[in-house]
């Protein structure tokens, strides 16, 4: 399942389809699928952590849930899953911070880690707003995330080898965002 992630992203971004308006349908039917095969697991099984997928396969399980960005429920019910399993030792604590992040960040709350980038306003990518920002340094070393500013530059290179621009009207792009994201139940109205 995160191999079909990965290689039909890749692909997308290749052909410059991936950055094109909107949430790319290919890309869309991967994460909906991946998340109906995952969300059986976690039913029958719990969180798919080291203990019993190995590591690889409890990141796979990590990419997966954090691509399934339309359905909400499922990545609201994992959270606790995954912090009980990092807290354990059996997840990547990064992981449960990312997936906290990646869940205030479709409610439209401030994050804490500051992990989820987009454009902003002047073009550059972002974390946007972020709780209690004076903190966020120690917030990022407590679970082993690298400065933010590191972060940043990382992101910035990829988004600009893989082609992607900010979106040429934000005002726009930000007001589909909120309708997408009320759509698929992450906001009301």
């Amino acid at each position: 399942m995160a191999r079909m992630d990965r290689v039909t992203r890749a692909e997308l971004a290749a052909s410059g389809d991936l950055f094109d308006a909107g949430y790319e349908p290919r890309m869309a039917r991967v994460h909906e699928r991946n998340a109906q095969r995952l969300r059986r697991v976690i039913e029958s099984i719990g969180w798919p952590g080291t203990d019993l997928v190995g590591p690889d396969g409890a990141a796979a399980a990590w990419l997966i849930l954090q691509h399934a960005i339309a359905e909400p429920d499922l990545l609201r019910r994992a959270l606790p899953l995954l912090e009980t399993a990092a807290r354990e030792g059996r997840a990547d604590p990064i992981h449960a911070a990312m997936l906290e992040d990646r869940i205030r960040f479709f409610e439209g709350r401030p994050q804490r880690y500051g992990t989820q980038l987009d454009w902003d306003i002047e073009g550059n990518l972002s974390p946007g707003q972020v709780e209690d920002p004076q903190r966020l340094p120690e917030r990022r070393l407590a679970v082993g995330l690298p400065p933010l500013e590191e972060r940043l530059q990382e992101a910035r290179r990829r988004a600009a080898s893989e082609g992607a621009r900010p979106p040429a009207d934000h005002q726009a792009y930000a007001s589909a965002q909120d309708k997408w994201a009320a759509s698929v139940g992450w906001r009301s109205g």
